[in-house]
């Protein structure tokens, strides 16, 4: 036996009742009537249960129950036999009267079925280990004893107080650790011993002077070929045992390590069968190539996959198939959990490259050879064909636990022959290509590591020292080798043999994009050479659709824009595309959309400076690119701004682009598409293209304008790549001597620095296009540079300037027939007159701009005009009228989920009510503005937080306004906004009075 615990006698009967009793006391003590778990009740009671349960069948006096439960300080005999009986009493309720029995003074538990209590189960598969060891089966015993292990929830008796649960608590954690330490041993004697490692460093750190455990881990050591850290650990434990105990170090430990001293020959490996028994035992062979020892990160992966491997190693025939480009690490982590796995499949592990990236892929008959012989066949029985070598090598591995490793397949044909097939087996394949036709296959889409699982790898190869005085450049290098493990391990291994580079030195040699493909080699490793295996696969027309995808600059690319580059049907160029996903050479984003990873990017660019031809092919697509985004960004613009004339001024396109059922729609592929409309803009920079590229551009910007004449200045996240594509537009223009697309260029300038808040930049570069447009006749440019200077005076309070530039806007688009533009200037003078006290005129501008959006049936538009025309009224006084139009205006805001701008309308309504005198439904709305948040950024949140204070003021909570008012004042003094003076001397009037 394995320990101390002896059989609990009894008879165990069968009850009638179902469904039947369940109990469990490696754990906390818990019962189910079947799946239903039963309430067993406080500690105490469940001790009463444990104490009966264990003792099964045999009848506990009080008196032993008693010294059970409350050991030498019982309570009063009244009251402690009360106690117990009111605890029987309970337990029977929940077990039925024909379980709990009473009898002869004491209580007993009755009637339980076979398997009913966890313990029994465990002595049960314990025994049986022992007779399976025995009999030289330790792959039974160990498997039967992991079983036993695996039933322990936590600690036996858990939370159970009194003395018996103490004791019978150390007794079976000890039988556990016995058990542990008889299958560790298995462990080792199978030959396990480096997987065993890692176990026993964490056991012997849990039970530091179990010294069966230190021997266990020594052996473990030494026979993996550490010899030195084997002698540290007997050296750790006599120094602890001399500390802890003033002993030393028993008999069998001080004996293996004169053993390990001595490299006795005997430790080296597990003893070797009788010469019968290995004379039949099959062969076992063990061809996994090596871990790497700096694998890192892949958790998820490695979770996965050796879950899928588990199923084999059980039951089932499992099959995995992990698909990625090159480089991306798809043998490394394959091999790392296929040694993970080793234990699950101790008659063997297979391996074979099947060279399918190759100009010549390993032929099936041929790998199924020498599988034969690697499990023992001799080669006079190897048929000939490979149908009778696929049907043998099931064979031999029927009844066998055998894990197959094929890495770098090249199709599902290649892999089928070379399945196992039978129960207990299991195969692991890596591959370029996604296997969706091999049947029963688990597929893993293997992507680059995250930032992280990145630098800790690179750490590990480069070392903590030198990536710790460097860290931002480590980051920068990582982040060049696109988190790629290959180009990660080569980067790393060129800076480790380099000590005179910095981190630094390696970040600025990949950061051109030019040259970093030559730079990520090392030795026989090469990024390039990875990415020339799969691309010399590709069929002639997959190759040139990668080659052509590959010059777009966007972060990815629509079904649609790649048909428009490739100048084919929507239908071919998704089954092309569909073929290099499958190929692992393109990424599917998400469906219908596609990616490269940006050194595959590199790769296919080069490949299409060298082999497309003519050359005019690539200005082509790239060209119908533009022609498509150009299109589908002039619908949108139309759908979302009836009547204005934009569209109308735009370069005409040789494609109709893409059609939308409305707004909402329209304006969803915008948002998605923003990067690669940027991106298209930015590298559309050649003459025939620089019109359309200044076109698109304008366009983005006009969708994306937080100003559309009225509303306030909202600060986005995309502001320095509309500057970036401006300034790269605009020195474009003038190396092309583009007039045209040059004013084009500084309108969308001066609106990107207005996005950006520099004002000043953009009323320069806006007062430039006004003179620039009236040379080249553009009067749409005219009108938006004139509308644009009027919306920064307005944010910089010169009053009379916007005025003038927002009558010239307004008279310019009302001779241009734009009426959007018209009630845009419009409301914006409304604005104005709001502010210098025209309040009646202020009404009368506001509702000729709403009038004219609802004309136009711009229903969003005419809720920011509804919200001009609210203030306007409140400014005249006219606050019930006000607060209708800031209700009907919130309500279209909340409907289409313009957040912002439903926090600005609850804060004028806030003023509103702060001003009729109602404090409290002003506070209400101010808090919903604060919730939501405002147009503005930070200092309309001061200005909230202001009215706020005002409301709270006034309703007698003096303390919670004053710190709104504080909150807000330290907001406007670090944006050095005028209002905080007008703060200051609010709140010193307050603490005053």
């Amino acid at each position: 036996m394995y320990g101390p615990v002896p059989p609990i006698p009894g008879q165990l009967r069968p009850i009638a009742e179902e469904p039947a009793l369940r109990f469990s006391v490696l754990g906390p003590v818990r019962a189910w009537r079947g799946d239903e778990q039963l309430p067993t009740g406080s500690p105490q009671q469940r001790t009463l249960l444990a104490a009966l349960l264990l003792r099964e069948g045999r009848t506990a006096t009080a008196a032993e129950l008693i010294d059970a439960l409350w050991g030498d300080d019982p309570p009063s005999s009244t009251r402690v036999l009360a106690a117990l009986r009111t605890y029987a009493s309970r337990l029977r309720k929940v077990l039925g009267p024909e379980v709990l029995v009473s009898e002869s003074g004491g209580y007993a538990v009755r009637g339980l079925p076979e398997g009913a209590l966890d313990v029994l189960v465990a002595q049960r598969l314990a025994a049986e280990a022992e007779r399976a060891k025995a009999s030289g089966d330790l792959h039974r015993a160990r498997e039967l004893l992991q079983r036993v292990l695996s039933m322990w929830d936590g600690e036996s008796l858990a939370a159970l107080p009194g003395p018996y649960a103490e004791v019978e608590r150390v007794r079976l954690e000890e039988w556990r650790l016995q058990l542990l330490e008889t299958r560790l041993d298995m462990d080792l004697d199978e030959g396990y011993h480096a997987e065993a490692i890692s176990e026993l460093t964490a056991l012997t750190a849990a039970h530091p002077l179990r010294e069966r455990l230190r021997e266990l881990l020594m052996l473990a050591l030494y026979r993996s070929g550490r010899q030195a850290e084997a002698l540290a650990v007997y050296a750790d434990t006599r120094r602890l045992l001399a500390e802890e105990l003033g002993v030393d170090p028993r008999a069998e430990l001080r004996e293996l390590q004169m053993r390990v001293l001595q490299a006795d020959p005997s430790l080296a490996r597990p003893s070797e069968p009788d010469a019968e028994w290995w004379t039949v035992a099959p062969v076992r062979p063990a061809q996994l190539p090596a871990t790497v020892p700096d694998f890192t990160g892949r958790a998820s992966f490695v979770s996965e996959l050796t879950e899928v491997l588990a199923t084999g190693g059980s039951q089932l025939m499992a099959v995995a198939a992990v698909a990625g480009f090159g480089g991306v690490g798809k043998t490394t982590l394959a091999v790392h959990v296929a040694h993970l796995a080793r234990a699950a499949f101790p008659d063997g592990q297979l391996y074979v490259d099947l060279q399918g990236s190759g100009s010549r892929a390993a032929e099936p008959d041929a790998v199924l050879g020498s599988f034969l012989r690697a499990l023992g066949t001799p080669d006079t029985e190897i048929p000939d064909s490979l149908e009778e070598r696929a049907t043998l090598f099931r064979s031999v591995l029927d009844g066998r636990r055998v894990l197959v490793l094929l890495d770098n397949a090249k199709d599902a044909a290649q892999v089928r022959p070379l399945l196992p097939g039978t129960e207990g087996c299991a195969a692991l394949v890596t591959s370029t290509a996604r296997m969706v036709d091999l049947g029963g296959a688990h597929l893993v889409d293997l992507d680059v590591m995250s930032p992280e699982e990145a630098l800790q790898l690179f750490t590990k190869i480069v070392g903590a020292e030198r990536v710790a005085s460097e860290r931002r450049a480590a980051l920068d290098v990582v982040a060049a080798s696109g988190f790629m493990p290959l180009a990660i391990r080569i980067a790393a291994s060129r800076l480790a043999a380099r000590r005179t580079w910095t981190v630094s030195t390696l970040a600025a040699k990949l950061a051109d994009e030019r040259y970093r493909l030559d730079e990520l080699q090392a030795g026989d490793l090469a990024v390039k050479a990875t990415f020339e295996l799969g691309y010399a696969q590709l069929e002639p027309a997959q190759a040139r659709a990668s080659r052509l995808l590959g010059l777009a600059d966007g972060p990815d690319i629509s079904l649609p824009a790649a048909a428009a580059l490739l100048d084919l049907p929507t239908h071919d160029a998704e089954d092309l595309l569909e073929s290099l996903v499958d190929a692992s050479l393109l990424e599917s984003a998400a469906p219908g959309r596609y990616r490269y990873h940006q050194l595959v990017r590199l790769y296919v660019r080069a490949c299409a400076e060298r082999d497309e031809q003519p050359p005019s092919e690539k200005e082509g697509a790239l060209s119908r690119l533009l022609d498509f985004y150009l299109a589908t960004v002039a619908r949108v613009y139309a759908i979302n701004r009836p009547g204005d004339v934009l569209v109308d001024h735009l370069a005409a396109t040789s494609i109709q682009g893409l059609e939308f059922t409305g707004p909402a729609e329209a304006l969803s592929w915008f948002d998605t598409e923003r990067g690669n409309l940027l991106a298209c803009a930015r590298q559309s920079v050649g003459a025939p293209a620089l019109r359309r590229a200044t076109d698109l551009f304008w366009c983005i910007l006009a969708l994306d304008e937080p100003g559309t004449g009225f509303e306030e200045y909202k600060p986005g996240s995309a502001f320095s790549e509309y500057e970036s594509t401006a300034r790269a537009l605009g020195q474009a223009a003038q190396e092309h001597d583009d007039p045209h697309a040059a004013v084009r260029v500084l309108v969308a300038l001066s609106t990107a620095h207005h996005f950006a808040g520099r004002f000043d930049e953009a009323d320069r570069d806006a007062e430039h296009v006004l003179v620039l447009a009236d040379t080249v006749q553009d009067r749409l440019v005219s009108c938006w540079a004139a509308n644009t200077r009027g919306l920064i005076a307005i944010q910089q309070q010169r009053f009379a300037d916007a005025e003038a530039h927002l009558m010239r806007a307004a008279e310019g688009y009302r001779a241009i027939e734009s009426l959007p533009g018209e009630a845009s200037a419009l409301c914006s003078l409304s604005r104005v007159h709001v502010a210098i006290g025209r309040t009646e005129s202020a009404v009368s501008l506001a509702r000729q701009g709403v009038a004219i959006y609802e004309e136009l049936g711009d229903v969003p538009h005419a809720a920011n005009g509804r919200y001009v025309l609210g203030l306007a009224l409140r400014a005249a006084g006219r606050l019930r009228e006000a607060d209708a139009e800031l209700q009907r205006a919130l309500a279209v805001f909340r409907d289409s989920r313009r957040q912002l701008w439903q926090g600005t309308t609850h804060f004028r309504i806030a003023e509103a009510h702060l001003s009729a005198g109602q404090p409290a439904l002003a506070a209400q709305h101010a808090e919903q503005a604060l919730a939501l948040g405002c147009t503005g950024g930070d200092v309309a949140r001061a200005q909230v937080l202001t009215t706020l204070g005002s409301a709270l003021n006034a309703l007698g909570q003096l303390v919670r306004a004053q710190a709104c008012w504080m909150d807000a004042l330290g907001i406007l003094e670090q944006a050095q906004s005028p209002e905080a003076a007008e703060l200051r001397a609010l709140i010193r009037s307050r603490v005053s009075a």
